[in-house]
């Protein structure tokens, strides 16, 4: 049985030999931001490392390559997940941490498998990991990223408001295909945060 070491230094090994190397240096990257917040909101370590460290263990395949993977596997794809390819790493994402590294803790695999497009009433690690994508270290495109680094130590929901505001006006101006579940998860936090009014904010590749 491997300690807890052992097994996150045996995850590193097997992804940096099927990542390509800025992905791979990006998982890393998500992975201490996870353990980051984890300790301001006084979160499990251990199971944030995890999660940000296996979030993108699918982005090794192609967009028709997942599809039929999933196809195999028999993991029901949503119309708008077939409209939207890009997030269906991570449902197969959550799949793989299961079957092929033995993850079994659910928030673990909960916070994998909405890390693209977010859900209504999120847990506090799906949170975790969904800003930590955004605002690692890594990340450079975005305008807005030195005030969601920020927020991000100060106000978790406010932060999901914020970066999935942005996911919709980016996608909105691309013309791409929108996931109807980011639509819901924004409209929940714009509640949640009382949040009428809509705002333009730079939105990164994220996806």
């Amino acid at each position: 049985m491997l300690n807890v070491n052992e097994q996150i230094f045996t995850y590193r090994k097997q992804l940096k030999s099927k990542l390509d190397p800025m992905r791979y240096e990006h998982s890393l990257s998500v992975s201490y931001t996870c353990m980051a917040l984890a300790m301001r909101y006084q979160y499990d370590l251990r199971r944030a490392e995890l999660a940000g460290l296996l979030h993108d263990c699918a982005k090794r395949f192609g967009d028709n390559e997942l599809i039929m993977k999933c196809q195999k596997h028999k993991l029901p794809l949503t119309e708008g997940e077939l409209k939207a390819p890009a997030v269906i790493h991570a449902r197969y994402g959550a799949w793989m941490a299961e079957h092929k590294f033995g993850i079994h803790d659910e928030d673990i695999l909960s916070a994998i498998r909405c890390h693209t497009t977010g859900k209504p009433q999120m847990g506090i690690l799906d949170k975790i990991l969904y800003i930590a994508d955004y605002i690692e270290p890594r990340r450079n495109k975005a305008s807005n990223l030195a005030q969601m680094r920020y927020l991000a130590f100060q106000d978790l929901d406010q932060t999901m408001y914020e970066i999935l505001l942005g996911t919709l006006t980016y996608l909105k101006k691309k013309n791409t295909g929108i996931d109807p579940m980011t639509r819901q998860a924004f409209e929940y936090f714009q509640e949640k945060c009382g949040r009428e009014e809509t705002h333009a904010v730079t939105f990164t590749d994220r996806l």
